[in-house]
C-alpha cells in the first residue's frame, strides 16, 4: 500500500489531502451506515500524530457537519502535527470540533474517562507503518480503549497490529469495525490478528485499480468476479467428453470413503467422466456409493492397498485421460509407496497429489521435478510439514513464505489448506481464497477439494483459474453447509451435498 500510495501521488499526482479526504469519508459513511442517527451518539476519536490521526480528523469533520459533536483525543500536541494531518487537525480547529491534547500518561489519566462516557470510539492512532509493539502512553490508551463499552471503529487497521504479519506484536485495539483503505492488508485476513479486526469493510478511496496490477506484488485475495465465467450456462453443442475425463487413483481397505468422496465431488462439479482405480477387494464398496462413478479393479497387497504390481495396467489406464489425481485413502503401505515413486515420473498429464500420495512423496521430492505437466499438491499444514521436514507450527507461522517457496523451487502448484486456504503458483505468487469456515476442519474434507480441484482441471484450460474456482467453491460449498447445520456438525457429506447449490449461485 506504501508503494501504491507513493505511485498515486507521485506518478499520478493525486495529492496526499485527496487521498486522505477520500479516506475520511468512506469511514464516515461506514460509521453512518451503523450509526444514521449519528447526532444522538456520544462520539470521541483518538487520534495519532501522523496520517492515520488526520483520517481520524475529515472523519471528525464530517460527523460534525451531520450534527455529531465528536470530541477528539489527539495523542500529541499539534505542534507536533506535519503534512496533511496538520492541514485537517487545523480544519477541525477552526469549525470548532473540540481537540483535547493529550502529551502524557498523566494527561491521559484526567481524560480517560471520556471514553467510558463515548459510544461510539474511532481508533485513527496508527495506521499500516507500525512494526514494533506499542509501549507507554500509546500501549495505555489501547488497552483503555479495549475497556470500552462502545462500539470501536478502526481507522485501516486496529491500532497496534502491524499490517505485514498475522501476528499480534503487542496491545493492539478490539475493533468491532475495521475500515480498510483501499485494500486488505495480511493482518486483517489471518488469525490471530484478524480476531482484532471485527467486520471488514474495504473503502475505495479513488486509487485507480490498475496501480494494484504489479508483477512485484505476490499476494492477492481471490475475488469472486475472477472465477465466475467459469460457471456460466454450459454450450448447447457439447458432450461427456467435452468436460474431461478424469482417472483417480485412491483407496485401501478401511479407507474406501476417501476414494467415494472425491470421485462423488468430481462429479458434481461437473466432470464429464470419473473413473477411479481402486484395490480389487474395495472396488464393491466404491463402486456402490455412486452409480455414476466408474471403477478399475487393480492389483493389491495382502493388506488391501494398491499393489507396485499395477503399474503396468495404470499406465494404459491413463491413456486418453485429461488429468490424474492420486492419494486418497491409498495408505503409505512399501508396496503401494513403490508404486507412486514409479508412476510419478511416467506421467504425461495433469496430476493432483493428495493426503498419502503426499506423504508417499516426502522421502523423495526430487521425483516433482520429473513431471512434465502442470502438477497441483494438496496438503493440509501436517503433510506439507512432513514435505519440509518442518513442524506443523512453523508451516502455519511462516505459510505465507513456505507455500510460495516450495511452489516455486519444485515448478508445482500448492494448495495450502486451512482457514484461508493459500494457492502458490511455480511464479511465486500465491492467492487467499476468502470462502471457508472452522467446521470444514473434518474427514474427508481434503478428498472432496482434490476432487473437485481435479475436475475443474479437466473442464478448463486456465490451471490457475480452474484451481481457484475449485478452492473458491469448496469454502462456499462450506459456508452453505455450516450455515445451515452449523460448524460443530459439518461433514465432508454436507459439502457435496451443498456444491450443487454453491455452483448455482455463481452461475
Amino acid at each position: 500500500m506504501q508503494g501504491v500510495d507513493k505511485k498515486a501521488i507521485e506518478k499520478l499526482g493525486i495529492i496526499g489531502p485527496i487521498l486522505m479526504e477520500n479516506a475520511g469519508i468512506q469511514v464516515t459513511n461506514e460509521i453512518l451506515m451503523k450509526f444514521p442517527q449519528i447526532q444522538d451518539e456520544r462520539l470521541v476519536i483518538v487520534a495519532g500524530k501522523g496520517n492515520n490521526g488526520g483520517d481520524g480528523f475529515v472523519v471528525a469533520r464530517h460527523l460534525y457537519n451531520r450534527g455529531c459533536s465528536p470530541l477528539v483525543l489527539l495523542l500529541a500536541s499539534r505542534k507536533e502535527l506535519k503534512g496533511d494531518a496538520a492541514l485537517n487537525a487545523g480544519i477541525a480547529h477552526k469549525i470548532g470540533i473540540t481537540i483535547k491534547e493529550i502529551t502524557s500518561s498523566r494527561h491521559w489519566s484526567a481524560n480517560k474517562s471520556n471514553l467510558s462516557k463515548a459510544s461510539v470510539v474511532v481508533d485513527a492512532i496508527f495506521g499500516t507503518g507500525l512494526t514494533s509493539p506499542a509501549r507507554g502512553l500509546y500501549a495505555a490508551v489501547i488497552q483503555d480503549i479495549n475497556k470500552s463499552m462502545a462500539f470501536k471503529v478502526a481507522v485501516d487497521i486496529p491500532s497496534g497490529l502491524s499490517s505485514d504479519t498475522f501476528a499480534i506484536i503487542g496491545p493492539c485495539v478490539k475493533a468491532d469495525l475495521t475500515v480498510s483503505l483501499a485494500a486488505a492488508k495480511v493482518a486483517h485476513v489471518f488469525p490471530p490478528a484478524e480476531d482484532c479486526v471485527g467486520e471488514l469493510k474495504i473503502a475505495d478511496i479513488s486509487v485507480p485499480p490498475y496501480l494494484f496490477d504489479d508483477e512485484k506484488f505476490k499476494l492477492e485475495m481471490v475475488e469472486k468476479e475472477r472465477i465466475l465465467p467459469y460457471f456460466e450456462k454450459r454450450k448447447k453443442a457439447t458432450h461427456k467428453g467435452t468436460y474431461g475425463h478424469l482417472f483417480m487413483l485412491a483407496g485401501s481397505i478401511g479407507k474406501t470413503g476417501a476414494a467415494a468422496m472425491a470421485g462423488k465431488a468430481s462429479l458434481k462439479m461437473g466432470a464429464g467422466l470419473v473413473t477411479a482405480g481402486v484395490p480389487k477387494s474395495c472396488l464393491p464398496i466404491v463402486a456402490r456409493s455412486m452409480m455414476e462413478l466408474m471403477t478399475e479393479p487393480l492389483p493389491e497387497t495382502d493388506s488391501g492397498t494398491l499393489s507396485a504390481k499395477a503399474l503396468p495396467e495404470i499406465l494404459g489406464l491413463l491413456k486418453e485421460k485429461d488429468a490424474v489425481m492420486l492419494g486418497p485413502g491409498i495408505s503409505t503401505n512399501e508396496s503401494t509407496k513403490k508404486l507412486i515413486l514409479s508412476l510419478l515420473p511416467r506421467i504425461r498429464i495433469p496430476a493432483v497429489l493428495d493426503a498419502d500420495a503426499l506423504n508417499i512423496l516426502a522421502s523423495n521430492l526430487d521425483v516433482l521435478k520429473s513431471l512434465s505437466k502442470p502438477t497441483v499438491l494438496t496438503p493440509h499444514p501436517g503433510e506439507f510439514a512432513r514435505l519440509l521436514k518442518l513442524t506443523t507450527k512453523e508451516v502455519l507461522d511462516r505459510r505465507l513464505e513456505l507455500a510460495p517457496w516450495f511452489a516455486k523451487k519444485y515448478g508445482v502448484y500448492v494448495v495450502l489448506k486451512g482457514y484461508r486456504t493459500l494457492i502458490s503458483t511455480p511464479s511465486g505468487k500465491t492467492f487467499i481464497n476468502p470462502t471457508g469456515n472452522p467446521g470444514m476442519a473434518t474427514a474427508g474434507s481434503g478428498d472432496v477439494l482434490s476432487g473437485m480441484i481435479a475436475s475443474m482441471i479437466i473442464q478448463e484450460k486456465n490451471i490457475l483459474d480452474a484451481i481457484l474456482a475449485a478452492v473458491y467453491v469448496h469454502g462456499l460449498s462450506g459456508d452453505i453447509a455450516a450455515a445451515r447445520l452449523g460448524e460443530k456438525s459439518l461433514m465432508a457429506g454436507n459439502m457435496i451435498t451443498s456444491l450443487p447449490v454453491a455452483i448455482k449461485s455463481l452461475s
